[in-house]
C-alpha cells in the first residue's frame, strides 16, 4: 500500500506518519521509485502499536523507540528481549538510597519475594527498574505513616501474578517471536491503564456494597 493508504487504514496523517518514519519508529517502506514507497501489514500493525503507546499510554517519543529497539532486537532471548522491552518503559524516579523510609522499603520488598518465592526477581533486583520502582511507592505509602509492608503486599502481589500469567498466556497466541513482544509491550501500556479503572471500579462497587449510599 502506499503512504495515502497507510493513513486512511490508520487514521494516523500522512506527516505524521512520516515523522515517525524520520525518528525509526516505523521502518522504512520498500522503495519503488525515488519518491515514492509501499508499506504492508507490519506497518500498519506497528503504526497502531504507535499511536497507541503514545496517545493512550502517554509515552514519550524517545521512549518509544527505545522499546522498540529492544522489540526488534532478535539476538537476544526471549525473556531478555522482553525484559528489555519492559524496562524501558517511563518507570518512578530511582530511590534515594540515603532516605530511611527507601531502606525500609528495600526490607519490606526483599521480604515480600521471599514470601512469594520469587527467587528469580529476586537475582534481578539489582537491574529492574519495576523492582525500583515499588521500592519507591512502598516507601512514600509508609512515609506517610501507613504500615504497608510484605504481609499486607503479598496479596496485591499473588493477584497481579495471576495477571502476569494471563498476560503470558495471551502473547503466546501470536505466532512470530516480534509479534509477541510487541503485544506484550502494548499489554504493559494498554493493561495499567485498564487495571488501574477496574481497581477504581472494584473499590466504587465494594464501598456501596459495604456502606451504601450514605
Amino acid at each position: 500500500m502506499r503512504l495515502a493508504e497507510l493513513s486512511e487504514r490508520s487514521g494516523v496523517s500522512t506527516a505524521t506518519i512520516k515523522y515517525y518514519l524520520r525518528e525509526g519508529l516505523l521502518p522504512p517502506g520498500r522503495q519503488v521509485n525515488p519518491r515514492t514507497a509501499e508499506y504492508d501489514e507490519e506497518h500498519l500493525r506497528r503504526l497502531r502499536l504507535v499511536r497507541a503507546m503514545i496517545q493512550v499510554g502517554g509515552v514519550p517519543v524517545a521512549k518509544v523507540r527505545e522499546v522498540l529497539g529492544h522489540v526488534d532486537d532478535d539476538s537476544l532471548g526471549r525473556t531478555i528481549r522482553l525484559g528489555a522491552a519492559m524496562w524501558a518503559l517511563p518507570q518512578l524516579p530511582e530511590p534515594d538510597e540515603d532516605d530511611e523510609y527507601v531502606r525500609a522499603a528495600h526490607a519490606e520488598v526483599a521480604a515480600l519475594l521471599d514470601r512469594l518465592g520469587w527467587e528469580n526477581t529476586k537475582q534481578l533486583t539489582t537491574i529492574s527498574p519495576s523492582y525500583r520502582s515499588l521500592v519507591v511507592a512502598v516507601a512514600a505509602f509508609r512515609r506517610t505513616g501507613y504500615d504497608w509492608g510484605a504481609e499486607q503486599l503479598a496479596p496485591y502481589a499473588e493477584l497481579m501474578h495471576r495477571t502476569a500469567v494471563l498476560d503470558l498466556d495471551n502473547m503466546e497466541t501470536h505466532p512470530a517471536g516480534t509479534e509477541r513482544v510487541e503485544f506484550a509491550v502494548l499489554g504493559a501500556v494498554l493493561n495499567e491503564p485498564v487495571l488501574r479503572a477496574l481497581h477504581r471500579l472494584a473499590q466504587e462497587e465494594e464501598t456501596a456494597r459495604r456502606y451504601g449510599f450514605e
